[in-house]
């Protein structure tokens, strides 16, 4: 993706010699690739809000539902002996 949108960036910059808005397009659109892209450090707060959400849905799940993994762990270890 990242190899995709700089191949635009230089292709927008050398349609600038063609018309100069070309220059201002590739300028504007490798500010935002610079700006808010994987530059932008978002990428570990993303994932914070992952691991928060996947935390509180593995301690809800292991609430809801450790009586019948007991009985279940029992069981097997029964038929085992």
């Amino acid at each position: 993706m990242f190899v995709l949108l700089l191949v635009l960036i230089v292709v927008l910059f050398g349609f600038g010699f063609l018309n100069p808005i070309w220059w201002v397009a590739a300028a504007v659109l490798a500010f935002g690739a610079t700006r808010y892209g994987r530059g932008g450090g978002s990428d570990f707060a993303e994932y914070q809000d992952y691991r928060d959400r996947q935390d509180r849905w593995d301690r809800r799940y292991s609430r809801q539902h450790r009586a019948r993994w007991n009985r279940e762990d029992r069981r097997d270890r029964g038929r085992r002996g």
